[in-house]
């Protein structure tokens, strides 16, 4: 099992148990205490949990435990606000490619009705819910299911988005850093937002104000990959100024 695997079973564990113990994930994971330590400081400094004697504790409840619902209503009017934005920025016939997530499925409820568009997504719930408008090619990514978060992933996902093109991408991240970038809680989609980004024209990030200087569980890119960040308030002007010397647009 590798690191990254790892660190994904221990905040499985903190999301059922609120705590767990180095002497018992070593045992587990069949590694050191000591390599048990430095994964959880790892994981201390990117926020995801905090130290305690022992083991440690969940800092707070992770939005990556939550289910698609609950996500749906977190920052909700900030995610409707930047949704309204970027719906602005597509264009009769444009190809768009979106991630799975809240802020994109919300993006994706805004795209005016009467559009020709064609759509290339890994989101199951935008597929549901488009399929009825005769306006919209949608192309469904088939792989894996996370049923949890209503996503497809997997090698024959990131190997059949290698054969499609955008005019426009629609990410959703979770955090963006500036020695961190763009990063994501889940691992096994991050692969397919570096395929999206490399497959599209124009790239532009969909984040609420929450998720500047956070970084999440796995890094998907820098930040000089994107050409927009669409938040919902204005960004602090010294990060601003920084992200826009990485020659991204930052739009509020």
């Amino acid at each position: 099992m590798s690191g990254e695997e790892r660190k994904q079973v221990i905040l499985e564990l903190l999301a059922k148990e609120g705590s767990v113990k180095v002497a018992a994930l070593s045992q587990l994971f069949g590694i050191s205490e000591v390599t048990v330590r430095n994964d959880l400081a790892d994981m201390e400094y990117k926020g995801l949990l905090s130290r305690v004697h022992g083991g440690a504790v969940s800092s707070y409840k992770p939005y990556y435990s939550m289910n698609l619902n609950q996500r749906l209503t977190t920052n909700h009017s900030e995610k409707i606000a930047i949704a309204r934005k970027i719906a602005d920025m597509v264009k009769n016939n444009d190809t768009i490619m979106l991630n799975s997530g809240t802020t994109t499925l919300q993006v994706f409820r805004m795209f005016p009705q009467n559009l020709n568009l064609s759509i290339v997504t890994n989101s199951i719930a935008i597929a549901l819910e488009g399929a009825d408008n005769p306006n919209f090619n949608i192309l469904l990514l088939g792989g894996f299911v996370n049923s949890k978060y209503q996503f497809t992933f997997g090698d024959d996902v990131n190997h059949q988005l290698k054969n499609y093109h955008a005019d426009k991408l629609i990410l959703s991240v979770d955090g963006i850093d500036l020695n961190n970038g763009f990063t994501t809680y889940y691992d096994k989609e991050a692969e397919i937002d570096r395929i999206m980004l490399a497959q599209s024209d124009v790239s532009i990030v969909a984040a609420d104000f929450s998720k500047f200087n956070r970084t999440a569980f796995t890094k998907i890119a820098d930040l000089k990959v994107a050409d927009y960040i669409i938040t919902d308030k204005e960004v602090p002007a010294k990060l601003q100024k920084e992200i826009q010397k990485q020659g991204v647009a930052i739009k509020f």
